[in-house]
């Protein structure tokens, strides 16, 4: 790729953080971004190389490319990772604990990019395939596509692996080999090794035809999106739920179609159609006094009210008591659920000197609260004031000493109400 064409791809961004494994492809991406910069000076680069730990020699990987980050003077992040235990198999987890790095290391303004190439999307292309994906799916990696709070670039899709090499070994650079990209164990190097060298023996240009139907789906998928818009946000609310009696009215392909797209709006993983049946099944015509409830990777789908919600999956809270010591700060709360604060002018009391605060998730006993006659146990009370049943389980819970005064954003008690005009309020931003 030549400068107006990185150029051209990377507009209008000027600050690229550059994922950097120190292999082949990476390697000439960061050459060819050197270059540019060498004829734009205001282009400001970094770089980022992820330690998985998996290969003896991953410590040594980090040593090269400290060298080379060095000698062409372009800031180097070294993020280690550890991967987690969560069935989804070595190279997905790996992938996971790659794109958090990714994430995480992001500067506002910055976009990401990195070195994926045309065989990878012919292999991509072929992995789809193989799961039986629709055309979202073999939609494959788009050359631009959003990421954390800006973009993802892949400059170098539509150049070949043997292009690349050819630049590498043109200016003469050095780059890793990771052992691990000779087992064909792994599906992905079971394709590259195996299958596409004989698909395209027998057909020279199968890459490039794979990607042109990669394209052609993903043209297809937002050409839907532009179709289905009005329609989709005339059925979901403020909160992100879906509304499910319209759905039901609808053809078993049109829905599916809003199911993926409002999933889709959230971050979900994409469901299979095999998912999508037991989400309308299971979940949507559930029966009415159940509260049923599918597991979506890091989330699940819920039913509440007549509708079906996306929530984030969080580990128990029941046993966590986190002291605040200092009331003037706002207090930071576990599992990405936010902070929470006192602001004036409220109808909760502040603590006595010899009332410790803490925030629990769990409450037992009869409750007293504002505006309410009469005790309730808080079940109850949650279901009068129609508090959805996975809120109620992360919903901060404010005790002076070993006494209940406020539920965040939901009721204060009779014994945190304030007997003055001085009382504060609970804030939860989450």
């Amino acid at each position: 790729m030549i400068t107006a064409d990185l150029q051209q791809a990377l507009h209008p961004y000027r600050r690229l953080l550059v994922g950097f494994s120190g292999g082949l492809d990476s390697t000439v991406l960061l050459h060819q971004l050197m270059r540019w910069r060498e004829q734009a000076p205001g282009l400001e680069l970094r770089a980022i190389h992820v330690h998985h730990g998996l290969s003896p020699h991953a410590d040594s990987w980090i040593a090269h490319c400290e060298r080379l980050c060095h000698e062409w003077a372009i800031p180097l992040i070294v993020a280690r990772v550890t991967l987690a235990e969560e069935g989804l198999g070595l190279e997905a987890q790996a992938r996971k604990a790659r794109y958090t790095a990714f994430r995480e290391a992001l500067l506002p303004g910055e976009a990401l990019v990195t070195a994926q190439h045309l065989d990878d999307q012919c292999e991509t292309f072929l992995l789809a395939l193989k799961r039986g994906s629709g055309p979202a799916g073999l939609s494959a990696m788009p050359v631009r596509g959003r990421f954390a709070d800006t973009e993802q670039i892949r400059p170098l899709l539509g150049e070949t692996r043997e292009s690349l090499l050819r630049w590498g070994q043109k200016h003469g650079l050095r780059w890793i080999e990771d052992e691990s990209n000779q087992d064909d164990s792994y599906d992905r190097n079971f394709l590259r090794l195996r299958v596409v060298p004989l698909l395209a023996q027998r057909w020279p240009h199968f890459s490039q035809a794979t990607s042109r139907s990669a394209t052609l789906c993903a043209e297809q998928e937002q050409l839907l999106d532009e179709l289905l818009a009005d329609e989709l946000s005339t059925l979901v609310s403020d909160d992100g739920a879906l509304a499910i009696a319209p759905l039901e009215a609808m053809s078993a392909v049109r829905r599916a179609a809003l199911l993926r797209r409002w999933l889709a709006a959230h971050g979900a993983l994409m469901p299979s159609r095999a998912m999508l049946t037991r989400l309308w099944n299971e979940v949507a015509l559930a029966r009415e006094d159940a509260t049923p409830r599918l597991r979506s990777g890091e989330g699940e789908i819920r039913r509440f009210k007549g509708q079906l919600w996306w929530v984030k999956s969080h580990a128990s809270l029941a046993d966590r008591i986190i002291d605040w010591p200092s009331l003037e700060k706002p207090l930071l709360l576990p599992e990405e659920l936010g902070t929470l604060h006192l602001s004036a002018g409220g109808n909760l009391r502040l603590p006595r000197g010899d009332e410790p605060v803490t925030v629990r998730f769990q409450a037992s006993g009869v409750l007293h609260i504002v505006g309410r006659n009469g005790g309730r146990k808080i079940k109850k009370i949650w279901q009068e004031l129609n508090i959805a049943p996975w809120r109620r389980d992360t919903t901060p819970l404010l005790f002076y000493g070993e006494t209940l005064v406020a539920a965040a954003g939901v009721f204060v008690t009779l014994e945190g109400a304030a007997d003055t005009e001085t009382g504060v309020q609970l804030e939860w931003k989450a």
